[in-house]
């Protein structure tokens, strides 16, 4: 019998006793765990698996081999078991006040380290100060603390700064009690989406090692393609059965949509999305949806730094970025981090290549995240304005199986529902780049510049049967209009655009935009 898929299990105990299907991750854990008083800190995006990483610690620390029978590191361990607390401080994300904050973070985690030894608060005790009391208390690597979404308390208020501020001093004062204590600690790993320096932690805690970025982990959460082949081979044989083709084309297609993260600081590991695989596999008669973005791929922090950053400018969409290897590894204050580290660290970008001089390339890591990122640059530039009036097709649909001027007309009355004050569309690059962004946002996947013996057409998208081939022109003047348009068309026949493709009806058309106008006054099929 198959083992069943461990979709959305984050228990490792529950996982292992209901003999859910585990990827073997145990040999990267003892390297991690075997180290004496280990102290480590993690960053990864939503839904890759941190909370089932930490509950694996919290079982092999509490229960020894119990749960691990078969698995790699059972020839290894030798150590014993320990008091072990775990901290998930996403627990305590909903709060409007300080008082409310305090309240629930000191009850919830006193709650949790009761289990451990740690005294019941009688009314009045200053939660902090026993805290510290305790720990000083303990014996030497005698105690294993773990946290989990440390960051989701300050990200769940970063649009409100005074409140940002004092839920930041509190969760400063737990931290470096830690630090002040740390003797007491056989093992300490917290994980998070962002590396925030205003807990005062990562500049106090110096013994506390980020593998965040460090390539011997790059695997350590998400699946390789390796691991994939070999845990889930009934999987794919069912879903090509399913989506009747070859077990080829099934990883051919996952490794499309779902694969290319890179946590590696030399970009010599990638996995795919665990998450988004798991779903397929489940689901494979629903094809390759995207799963990420809608279950997990909006984290509140990336949400509240986007309404005061725009992603204003459709060009950047399509243009990869360089950032040092610094800037990502380093902790930093919330107002001072970049979008492209911010972006990194939430799994929109990952690195794609390392240049000589240290410098980090960034890009999409698959077709998932690329129309999630186009789907933010369409809802940031649209806020919310709807193109499609109520009972009509969609763009989709429009382009599938529509006149040129019915797909001129979508387009149009998406570039009319832009804000007038951010109006990003200055030139051809930028108006074909919004077109781009838009036809993604719709679940195609439009190819900018396509390359032929000849030359490069500005926009091509396939959409059913159909290939529709667009060049495009944008006229400062009126009186440049028929010219462009003139030329447009001739560009296109002597260039042969499109003209390859054999397997689908061929559509091109010539497109004006006019600057005066904001929209398409002139589009001719050729």
């Amino acid at each position: 019998m198959w083992q069943n898929l461990p979709l959305g299990t984050s228990d490792f105990k529950a996982l292992r006793q209901t003999q859910q299907l585990y990827v073997d991750k145990t040999e990267l854990v003892y390297r991690l765990a075997s180290v004496p008083s280990g102290k480590y800190f993690l960053i990864r995006p939503r839904r890759f698996g941190k909370s089932l990483l930490v509950s694996t610690f919290e079982s092999l620390f509490k229960f020894g081999l119990e749960d691990f029978q078969g698995l790699a590191i059972e020839k290894s361990w030798t150590d014993k078991t320990y008091d072990v607390v775990r901290l998930d401080f996403s627990e305590v994300k909903e709060f409007a006040t300080i008082e409310e904050f305090k309240e629930k973070f000191y009850k919830r985690t006193a709650s949790k380290l009761n289990s451990a030894g740690f005294p019941k608060l009688e009314k009045g005790d200053d939660f902090v100060t026993q805290f510290s009391l305790w720990l000083s208390s303990l014996r030497r690597r005698s105690f294993v603390l773990l946290v989990d979404e440390y960051d989701a308390p300050l990200t769940a208020c970063l649009d409100k700064k005074e409140l940002f501020d004092r839920v930041r001093a509190v969760m400063s004062e737990f931290f470096l009690s830690i630090k002040s204590n740390e003797g007491c600690l056989r093992f300490f790993f917290m994980t998070g989406i962002t590396k925030l320096s205003q807990t005062s932690f990562f500049s106090a805690f110096n013994s506390l090692e980020d593998i965040s970025m460090i390539s011997m982990y790059g695997t350590l959460l998400g699946y390789t393609e390796a691991e994939i082949k070999r845990y889930f081979a009934d999987y794919l044989d069912n879903a090509a059965k399913i989506l009747q083709i070859s077990e080829k084309g099934v990883l051919d297609e996952l490794r499309r949509h779902y694969d290319g993260f890179s946590f590696d600081a030399k970009a010599g590991s990638h996995v795919y999305c665990p998450w988004s695989v798991l779903n397929f596999l489940k689901h494979p008669e629903m094809g390759f949806r995207n799963y990420w973005y809608t279950s997990g791929g909006q984290p509140t922090v990336l949400m509240k730094f986007l309404a005061n950053n725009a992603l204003s400018d459709p060009k950047a969409y399509a243009e990869s970025m360089e950032v040092r290897l610094s800037d990502l590894d380093a902790a930093r204050q919330y107002g001072e981090m970049s979008l492209e580290v911010l972006l990194t660290q939430a799994g929109y970008f990952t690195i794609k290549q390392v240049t000589d001089d240290g410098y980090l390339i960034l890009g999409y890591p698959n077709q998932e995240v690329a129309l999630s990122m186009a789907q933010l640059y369409a809802d940031e530039l649209l806020r919310g304005q709807r193109i499609r009036k109520p009972g009509s097709p969609s763009l989709n649909e429009i382009v599938e199986t529509g006149s040129l001027d019915s797909v001129v007309e979508q387009f149009n009355s998406a570039l009319g529902a832009i804000d007038y004050q951010r109006y990003p569309i200055t030139d051809e690059t930028s108006c074909r780049a919004y077109l781009q962004v838009l036809l993604i946002g719709a679940a195609m996947m439009p190819k900018v510049e396509s390359h032929s013996a000849l030359g490069r057409s500005d926009l091509e998208v396939y959409a059913g049967s159909r290939l529709w081939v667009f060049e495009i022109k944008y006229a400062k003047n009126k009186s440049d209009i028929k010219p462009l348009l003139h030329k447009a068309k001739e560009q296109m026949r002597s260039h042969r655009y499109g003209l390859t493709e054999q397997h689908r009806e061929v559509l091109r058309a010539a497109l004006v935009f006019d600057q005066d106008e904001r929209r398409f006054v002139a589009w001719e099929a050729v």
